[in-house]
């Protein structure tokens, strides 16, 4: 099919209308060796030069296995690291902001239309403080409304999230609390301040298969309601296509493959892609598909050759892929892929 090298809405200049997120070449290096006075000896690239966007109202999930860089992404997004380099652009209050320049009040005042929520309901809640001291903390720091403001403003997204009658919850403390009770806390800690943009990070991954089904329908409804914008992480690929409109595919740091959720995952075009939906189960007994096995194992993302982050690796490893710096994204319409030998 014919590609072109650059997707439409990822131009140099302002965002389109329509795109609440645009990231460019962002990249994240942690060094390592060295001192305080010596150079670092080696990096890992736990991010390395992605771009994509993410436009109002559609979330995007962001797959791939552990390692791969999809939590590192997600910090980034929400000013929880800074970059190495490259830029986050925003629009909000009705102007677009790059993250990596925010100080002091502009960053604050950030915060409350981006948060995140977190993978372990267990450690992301402060056992030492109730329900009620846990909701109403964002409130307090953005300095919204008075303590009866905040009372009716946690009781209301209390009972968003299901927790009913919220005053038989608010001074309760997270060990009082089922797994999915928590994760609720934690939804709803992350909404209360309504924010544009949620980073939710496998909110699902930590719970009980029977409740993950209601904590998505959850988060569905309230992103309808509420106006929410989600980057969703996960290395699932069933809860991928429940929750997003497009998926990222990622690998080393990596994005292999992004396009519309049904397209990416009914034509594959990746090599890593078409493996890692050859492991998903089949639940008819009677259908038998061969997986994909892959040679070796992941490798580590220390100082990584210039060349393809999956060749060592691919099938379809060819002289190219040794020879040249790892493929961009090349797009036929909307569905992007980097690899050269597809």
């Amino acid at each position: 099919m014919t590609r072109t090298q650059v997707e439409p809405t990822q131009s140099p200049a302002g965002l389109t209308h329509n795109e609440l997120v645009r990231v460019s070449a962002l990249t994240k290096t942690f060094p390592i060796g060295g001192g305080r006075f010596r150079a670092p000896i080696s990096f890992i690239h736990a991010v390395d030069d992605l771009s994509f966007s993410i436009q109002r109202g559609s979330n995007l999930a962001l797959v791939g296995e552990s390692g791969s860089g999809k939590t590192t992404t997600g910090k980034l997004l929400v000013r929880l690291l800074d970059p190495s380099a490259g830029s986050v652009q925003m629009h909000f209050d009705g102007a677009v902001s790059d993250l990596a320049l925010m100080r002091g009040r502009e960053l604050k005042r950030f915060r409350r239309h981006v948060q995140m929520i977190f993978q372990d309901p267990y450690e992301s809640l402060n056992p030492r403080r109730t329900i009620y001291d846990t909701v109403a903390e964002p409130l307090a720091v953005q300095g919204i409304g008075d303590l009866l403001d905040r009372q009716e403003r946690v009781a209301e997204i209390l009972h968003l999230v299901g927790l009913t009658p919220p005053s038989s919850y608010m001074f309760r403390y997270p060990h009082e609390l089922s797994g999915g009770q928590r994760q609720r806390i934690a939804i709803a800690r992350a909404l209360v301040v309504q924010p544009l943009f949620v980073v939710a990070d496998e909110p699902t991954s930590m719970l009980d298969v029977s409740v993950r089904t209601g904590i998505m329908q959850l988060m569905q409804s309230l992103a309808e309601r509420l106006g929410v914008t989600y980057l969703y992480i996960t290395h699932d690929l069933a809860v991928a296509r429940y929750m997003a409109d497009r998926i990222a595919v990622m690998y080393l740091g990596k994005i292999v493959e992004i396009g519309p959720t049904e397209e990416v995952l009914h034509q594959p075009q990746h090599p890593y892609t078409k493996a890692l939906l050859s492991a998903v189960p089949i639940p008819d007994p009677r259908v038998k598909r061969e997986p994909i096995v892959l040679r070796g194992g992941i490798s580590k993302p220390i100082d990584p050759p210039a060349r393809c982050r999956f060749y060592d690796r691919c099938p379809l490893a060819a002289e190219v892929c040794a020879e040249q710096p790892h493929p961009p994204l090349e797009f036929a319409n909307k569905h992007g892929v980097a690899c050269y030998r597809v």
